[in-house]
């Protein structure tokens, strides 16, 4: 197990890639990674909480901000919910908390 630091970011090594927590806003003004919010990843959408959109939008924007294909972000829980379990495959703690990191300074600027 390995625990992000920067911020209290809880980042899990395990199973070829990592385990994070991820708190999603639908329906945002646009796109985009917010950095840590309680321990979970914060992540913006422009898509609605419905059928599935805002998971689609999910893995479709951690796949571009970490450089791999979308099929390697899978929502383990809270498919119906803001908070969410993800399992991104082929990337190491030290990608996700540099994205999260990079997020934060652009929330502040």
């Amino acid at each position: 197990m390995t625990r992000g630091t920067t911020g209290a970011l809880d980042v899990r090594e395990s199973d070829g890639g990592i385990s994070l927590r991820v708190r999603v806003q639908p329906r945002a003004s646009r796109d985009g990674i917010g950095g840590e919010r309680n321990g979970a990843l914060a992540v913006r959408l422009t898509a609605p909480p419905v059928e599935g959109a805002a998971n689609e939008a999910l893995t479709k924007l951690l796949a571009r901000a970490l450089g791999i294909p979308a099929g390697a972000v899978r929502v383990l829980r809270g498919q119906t919910g803001r908070e969410k379990l993800v399992h991104v495959y082929g990337v190491s703690a030290a990608d996700v908390l540099a994205l999260a990191e990079a997020g934060s300074h652009q929330d502040r600027g």
